[in-house]
């Protein structure tokens, strides 16, 4: 009932506003300029063309070709349609991602029920509703570019690994760096959660074995009342070494109580684990190594991970956005995190190991000033293009004063720490500063953060409906023109 119920309501929204974006604006804008016509050659049946100025794999266009053949029949049918080509205008193409967004909506609510068992049906649909709302995954909903596919791919990738499907975890995979090259981090993140999850299965499975064997063993050997004492003493400690592990690895199973003695002994002994299970993983995670393989022999054919405007989209270590990514993420998720609640539990870590967090975030705060100094790029296309939000936000606060970048590195620590405090995440930097770039790993934070309270899910949903309300109204009603280019320009993130 509750994907039912998810998909009802993601369309309730998706139908209305994709119909009004088509009315207003049904000339391809900003980045459809390219992704739109590249479609409407594939349709043509003209698979050789190829726009140099597209820098992604033309898995959208695939996607798009078999959304608008399942179409067709239906249109030609009532004669609303006299060819295949016909299909492919902007209206048709920007609907694929309509469809993608509901697909996407069902599958978070997949993961948020796999990951969060206690949560009943009402509580997923909130979270997976409020998810799909997120302004950035929100907004590219209603236009033609690869945002929402790509999350999409990525995130089925991911509940196939989740449900131990990895074979077609790998072949979704796949088909997600043939939509985004760059997904291919996403793929290794995946593959490597799922080897370390079965690692920690095996530990445990190896921990429950020994358990009943002492206890068996014990158990007939010792009658005395000291030595039963000595072995219950030894089971409490067990048990209770057991359930610390557990504890630290919420979503995953538990390991043996001779590992919990530091974090180095740990990984020392995951690694001895995945080194006896070495055979086993190769088989069952082989699909993955097949992707890096074919990913790492297109980046050397094509000399670049991007396939076209390679000068533009050269990768360079821009290590300041990951600062950015937290307090973006911070912000995203206010009601969850600027709470009583989360600042009395920081304030209680704090005192608990104060000595150990100042010398943390002292590091931190180096680590910050030196990433904004050194590593702190203004791509061209940030700075030429007033269409975009950052755009405004790099011109009117961070480049304000030359101080301002160096002030905003304590917010950026301090943001940090909140999302460490609620499961951390995963960024891949990139030199051109797009928040739509944020989508998965803030999607992969939020997953797998505790489920907090229904209040703070509500407030997080009224937050992204009022920019979500804002971000298009600015899109469709506000419109402005350039002094050096003919037509309509239009706000976008």
């Amino acid at each position: 009932m509750g994907k039912l119920a998810t998909a009802a309501i993601v369309s309730s929204w998706v139908v209305p506003i994709t119909i009004m974006v088509n009315r207003i604006v049904p000339e391809p804008y900003m980045d459809e300029i390219f992704h739109i016509p590249q479609a409407q050659q594939y349709c043509k049946g003209n698979f050789g063309s190829w726009d140099p100025m597209i820098t992604t794999p033309p898995g959208l266009y695939y996607l798009s070709l078999a959304h608008v053949a399942s179409l067709f029949p239906g249109f030609y049918g009532v004669q609303a349609a006299s060819s295949f080509s016909d299909m492919c205008s902007p209206t048709f193409l920007r609907s694929i991602n309509g469809v993608l967004a509901v697909i996407c909506s069902i599958i978070i609510y997949d993961i948020i029920t796999h990951l969060k068992p206690t949560l009943d049906d009402r509580q997923a649909t909130l979270h997976a509703v409020v998810l799909s709302m997120y302004p950035l995954h929100w907004f590219f909903t209603f236009l033609y570019y690869t945002d929402v596919a790509s999350v999409t791919a990525v995130l089925a990738m991911y509940l196939a690994s989740l449900k131990h499907n990895y074979w077609f975890s790998a072949l979704v995979g796949a088909f997600a760096v043939v939509i985004r090259q760059t997904n291919i981090i996403w793929v290794l993140f995946v593959a490597c959660t799922a080897i370390i999850d079965i690692s920690l299965m095996h530990r445990k499975d190896n921990a429950r074995t020994t358990e009943s064997d002492l206890s068996s063993k014990h158990g007939l050997t010792y009658n005395t009342s000291t030595s039963s004492g000595g072995l219950n003493l030894r089971k409490r400690k067990f048990i209770k070494s057991v359930d610390a592990v557990e504890h630290s690895f919420p979503s995953s199973p538990v390991s043996s109580p001779s590992f919990s003695s530091g974090l180095v002994d740990e990984i020392w002994e995951i690694l001895l684990t995945l080194w006896h299970m070495k055979w086993e993983l190769l088989i069952s995670f082989s699909p993955f190594l097949v992707v890096l393989v074919a990913f790492l022999l297109f980046v050397w054919w094509n000399g670049s991970v991007v396939l076209g405007a390679k000068e533009a989209h050269a990768v360079a270590p821009h290590f300041a956005q990951i600062l950015y990514f937290s307090l973006v993420s911070v912000l995203a998720l206010a009601p969850m995190h600027f709470t009583i609640t989360q600042a009395r539990e920081l304030f209680q870590v704090f005192c608990k190991s104060w000595p150990l967090l100042i010398f943390q975030v002292s590091v931190a705060l180096i680590a910050g000033v030196l990433s904004v100094h050194l590593f702190s790029i203004a791509h061209p296309y940030l700075l030429a293009d007033n269409r975009h939000y950052p755009f405004y936000l790099w011109r009117k606060v961070i480049m304000a004063h030359w101080s301002i970048k160096y002030l905003l590195v304590p917010v950026y620590v301090c943001s940090w720490f909140s999302i460490i405090h609620m499961l951390g995440a995963v960024l891949v930097p990139t030199p051109l500063i797009e928040f739509r770039y944020y989508t998965l790993p803030f999607y992969f934070l939020v997953l797998h953060c505790d489920n907090r309270d229904g209040k703070s899910w509500f407030l997080t949903g009224m937050l992204y409906i009022g920019v979500n309300i804002f971000t298009m109204m600015m899109f469709l009603f506000k419109p402005f023109h350039w002094d050096h280019e003919s037509g309509i320009q239009r706000f976008i993130w």
